[in-house]
């Protein structure tokens, strides 16, 4: 006999049913910390469940600036709250759902529909698209506290969108193509917006990376040789007003500091498409790792466009900004690196001592934001960070950064980026009375990051 309970679970002869009074199949799971993260799973080890959290505080001071530069505040916050649920469901099919709470605004970061065979994978979701190896490591292994700005300004994150991976030895190939970007709130209510009162298509990206690994046997050892490309055609993923338009820019250094310098300004309904490339090239031996990028953006701009913005785009075809870092760390006390071939990236390094290790890295990044007649600016960067790996799950990160731009990134000449000849801040780059090649603003940070995962 079967009980009348609107939640029913179990029948008179022990059957186990669901919320709608279905029959479903049982699997027992065993639950057990996996370097401290929770994991129930099958004992066929068919089943997975685990949760996927993660914290990141945040802290940084600023000094070094000009009595005539716009303040920059010290500050602390949170970087980072993510809240994660993975699922194998079976040997083929995955799940995940990953969202972000940071400073109390939710957006939405991965939602994945994932099939697996053999050596192939292909996905459906919400997901980062295949380019630039930075981009893709996960913000829980990054090795400064933010990526350099070449790959904020132009790496695509997340996107709507299909893809398909192939892994064999040595060999990483991925494809996919993509749709809008998937946020938060208010960039929904753009797409909606676009769709349902100006009938306007997402827009498509067609995203593609090849990784060569000729050390794939060794996990001491190995080279990276890598790149990726991407065709872009607008999104209907921002505000409506700006469809078909560009910007590009980044900030200098955490995102405590709220400036961004380096910025083109917005152009509405100018690009017909965008082109993205770049090149990936990295190595690891025993506690050693070098890495470095470069990337490029081509904006290719629409057959008539005239003056937008007071910038004239009249018979220009296309606009090229680039950029590009370099960077090298090392393990103090015999922790060795560790880089993933499943996803052609580097995780954590592992621990040399019971009480952990401590990895010294150094960065060179530049951005360039300047091209025929838009001066968004250039700027450069000079990193050193020490990374505390207290256990799997703690890890203390400390950078001092000096940054310098040029007289052309004064933030949308919202920002001084020089003096007059009489010693006036100004937003003009025409009126700096420095020589041609100098100017700009000069910023020195001391940051520090701790971060928890589980």
């Amino acid at each position: 006999m079967a009980f009348s309970l609107a939640a029913q679970t179990q029948t008179g002869d022990g059957t186990r049913l669901n919320q709608y009074g279905m029959e479903v199949n049982r699997v027992p799971m065993v639950a057990e910390s996996r370097d401290g993260i929770m994991v129930f799973e099958s004992w066929d080890q068919q089943t997975r469940f685990w949760f996927d959290i993660r914290v990141q505080l945040d802290g940084a001071v600023f000094f070094g600036t000009k009595d005539w530069m716009n303040p920059i505040g010290n500050n602390a916050s949170i970087r980072r709250a993510r809240l994660g649920i993975k699922s194998q469901i079976n040997r083929n099919w995955y799940g995940e759902i990953d969202t972000d709470f940071t400073n109390g605004f939710f957006e939405l970061k991965d939602a994945i529909i994932q099939f697996s065979t053999c050596n192939w994978e292909f996905r459906a979701g919400n997901f980062k698209e295949e380019f630039s190896m930075e981009q893709l490591t996960s913000s829980r292994y990054l090795p400064m506290m933010e990526r350099p700005m070449a790959m904020s300004a132009f790496a695509p994150s997340r996107s709507l969108g299909v893809d398909a991976k192939y892994r064999h030895k040595w060999f990483y190939g991925a494809a996919g193509v993509f749709f809008q970007e998937v946020s938060d709130f208010e960039t929904a209510n753009w797409v909606q917006d676009a769709n349902q009162d100006l009938g306007r298509s997402q827009g498509m990206s067609y995203t593609g990376r090849l990784v060569f690994n000729p050390f794939w046997k060794d996990i001491w050892r190995g080279i990276h040789i890598g790149g990726a490309a991407s065709h872009r055609t607008p999104k209907t993923s921002v505000d409506p007003r700006q469809l078909g338009g560009f910007r590009y820019d980044a900030r200098n250094s955490t995102s405590i500091n709220r400036k961004k310098y380096i910025d083109t300004d917005r152009f509405p309904n100018v690009t017909d498409h965008e082109l993205l490339w770049n090149v990936e090239l990295a190595g690891h031996y025993r506690g050693l790792r070098v890495q470095a990028e470069y990337v490029q953006a081509n904006n290719y701009i629409k057959d008539g466009t005239g003056i937008v913005n007071s910038v004239d785009f009249s018979g220009i075809k296309k606009y090229t900004f680039d950029g590009w870092y370099a960077m090298a760390g090392i393990t103090l006390f015999g922790g060795e690196q560790r880089y993933n071939m499943g996803g052609a990236k580097f995780t954590q390094p592992t621990r040399g001592r019971s009480w952990g290790d401590i990895e010294l890295l150094v960065r060179y990044d530049h951005l360039n934001l300047n091209d025929q007649n838009i001066f968004g600016g250039s700027g450069e960067n000079y990193t050193v960070g020490l990374n505390y790996y207290v256990n799997d799950n703690v890890k203390f990160v400390l950078n001092y950064q000096y940054s310098k731009n040029d007289r052309y990134a004064n933030g949308r000449t919202r920002l001084f980026s020089g003096v007059t000849a009489d010693g006036t801040p100004t937003t003009d780059f025409r009126q700096i009375a420095a020589p041609k090649g100098e100017g700009g603003v000069r910023i020195q940070m001391i940051a520090l990051r701790m971060e928890i995962d589980f």
